[in-house]
């Protein structure tokens, strides 16, 4: 399986074959379910795949969060190369990402980065967009695939392509969960057995809202209770938005297209999820 360590090799081998269809999927590695069904989404889609895997320092607000980190590269090459062995990896060290200086360039969002992870994470989204313009930059890819788990980045990432006109179609792809509904996460690895087990709630809470007929405050009560009940476990925000705007919706409405978001911690540990209101 071809591993590739430096941009210059990467961007060698797309110059042979720049006219093939190439999908890409940016990850931070301790690949899981999730990755792979991005992965072989793009296997399936296109003529070559790259994966990306690099920790990107630039969109960690605490250091300790990049410090802790997992790390399983081998373990993800060898989970890469059954999907298909002919999938390139780029592997690249922070000084090949960043030469000079770890430092986010800055960006405009259209506000969509003022609200939920943006405003309790800020820089946040600079960091993500750097790497991500970084990745596209030298491998051109015709499709890039992103997991909605993380939907907040995958509309500011199509706002981006949209407005700054970059030759890359965007393709959402649905949550993977674990078998108690948790969204799977590298970071759920850190996670104490206990509490990964207890954090299925979250998901079983979201999914009562979609499936009720609840207006907005009654949605967000029932988010308050079922945190009461799972005191280990702290609420960050419970919002329901337009999937478009990211802002706050007056009521629920269901020929709209909403979507109600959860941010919690346990364990020093950040969960998020989301779910379509329909």
């Amino acid at each position: 399986m071809p591993l590739y360590r430096n941009l210059e090799d990467v961007h060698y081998t797309r110059q042979k074959k720049s006219a093939n269809q190439c999908g890409l999927v940016p990850t931070m590695g301790a690949l899981h379910q999730g990755h792979l069904a991005l992965i072989a989404q793009a296997q399936k889609e296109n003529e070559s795949v790259w994966v990306s895997i690099f920790v990107n320092p630039t969109q960690f607000n605490n250091p300790a969060d990049l410090d802790k980190y997992p790390v399983s590269l081998a373990a993800d090459v060898e989970a890469i190369h059954n999907i298909h062995p002919n999938i390139k990896i780029f592997v690249p060290s922070v000084s090949e990402m960043y030469p000079d200086k770890a430092e986010a360039m800055t960006f405009s969002f259209n506000g969509l980065d003022k609200v939920m992870e943006g405003a309790d994470r800020p820089g946040h989204f600079n960091g993500v967009l750097t790497i991500v313009s970084k990745l596209f930059e030298v491998i051109r890819p015709h499709h890039a695939y992103f997991g909605e788990k993380d939907f907040q980045q995958l509309q500011i990432i199509k706002n981006w392509v949209n407005t700054t006109v970059i030759p890359t179609n965007i393709v959402p792809c649905p949550i993977v969960r674990e078998a108690n509904g948790l969204a799977m996460s590298s970071r759920n690895e850190l996670l104490s057995k206990a509490a990964r087990a207890e954090a299925g709630f979250i998901y079983t809470a979201l999914k009562h809202c979609a499936e009720s007929d609840m207006k907005k405050t009654e949605i967000y009560t029932h988010i308050a209770q079922a945190f009461a009940k799972h005191p280990a476990f702290k609420l960050h925000y419970a919002l329901c938005v337009n999937e478009e705007t990211l802002q706050e919706v007056f009521k629920i409405d269901s020929s709209q297209n909403q979507r109600l978001f959860i941010a919690a911690s346990v364990e020093g540990l950040r969960l998020i999820d989301n779910i379509a209101l329909k």
